[in-house]
């Protein structure tokens, strides 16, 4: 055989170490920051009672044109729940305490995931955002309509 016809085994590249795991107990650091800031807003909300007038400023959608956005009621409903009265919650913003109840589920699922060594899931795609959307703009309208008289806070 000539030297040209020869093949010879390309080295192998260097393996470069990733990045070392976080200790256990910094994992979840980030979940528990976002929790403690939730929990502050809530403590604040609980405390300070949004059906009295002059503790917070009135939805600038409502002043100016009369009509419910997606969040009108939303300070009454965490109070509402802050204190335990689900009803009330559920009449005062229904959507609000659909949130809260799927942001504490995806928080869970992001605490298990950091405390396990996980990666974070990235956010949702395209079609979840669109029917977010979709949603947002549905409920405002049901609940500007004289049938949607329901759903006013």
């Amino acid at each position: 055989m000539s030297a040209d016809s020869r093949t010879v085994p390309s080295p192998d590249p260097p393996s470069v170490p990733g990045p070392a795991p976080a200790p256990v107990r910094r994992r979840p650091a980030v979940p528990v920051g976002l929790f403690a800031a939730v929990a502050g807003a809530l403590a604040y909300v609980g405390a300070v009672d949004p059906n009295e007038p002059g503790h917070y400023p009135v939805c600038p959608l409502y002043a100016l044109t009369g009509l419910y956005c997606p969040g009108c009621g939303g300070l009454r409903s965490a109070h509402a729940v802050v204190h335990g009265d689900l009803a009330a919650a559920l009449r005062d913003n229904a959507l609000g305490v659909a949130a809260g109840a799927g942001f504490a589920v995806l928080w869970t699922v992001w605490v298990v995931r950091a405390a396990r060594g996980r990666p974070p899931r990235t956010g949702p795609g395209p079609a979840h955002l669109w029917a977010a959307g979709v949603v947002l703009l549905l409920f405002t309208i049901v609940r500007n309509l004289p049938f949607g008289g329901w759903l006013h806070p």
